[in-house]
């Protein structure tokens, strides 16, 4: 099997809403010839409470070492500041950002597409493919 480069991946989310998450882990990892390791917390790996400075630096330092930010998008980053943080730390940073349309949305909020240096729908292959071109 030739060798499989391994994407360092941040994926955006809420913890309210980590159904999206979750499904956006799992069509990358159902992804054939596909390797990631995933850089962001989930809900059950939720950090403790703590301020603001102190999530804020959190999340620096699990968006520095990635190659790629993936954001699902979904009305609530509208109202989601730390998604906003995310997105404008990453573009600080020089990290590429994949902007996923949801399934059946019909309105995509523009901070994403504002940020996004590209947008795909909502299909394991499309964000694979994207990715792929996103990290060289």
């Amino acid at each position: 099997m030739p060798y499989l480069h391994n994407h360092r991946l941040f994926i955006s989310h809420a913890w309210k809403y980590s159904d999206r998450y979750k499904r956006a882990v799992q069509f990358l990892e159902a992804a054939p010839n596909f390797s990631w390791t995933n850089y962001s917390i989930p809900e059950d790996d939720a950090f403790p409470r703590m301020s603001a400075s102190d999530l804020t630096e959190a999340m620096r330092r699990q968006i520095r070492p990635v190659q790629c930010v993936v954001i699902v998008s979904g009305m609530y980053v509208n109202h989601s500041d730390w998604i906003q943080f995310e997105m404008d730390f990453a573009k600080s940073l020089g990290k590429p950002i994949l902007g996923i349309r949801r399934w059946g949305e019909q309105r995509t909020p523009q901070s994403v597409i504002n940020c996004a240096d590209e947008m795909v729908n909502w299909n394991s292959g499309s964000i694979v493919a994207a990715i792929r071109r996103l990290v060289p």
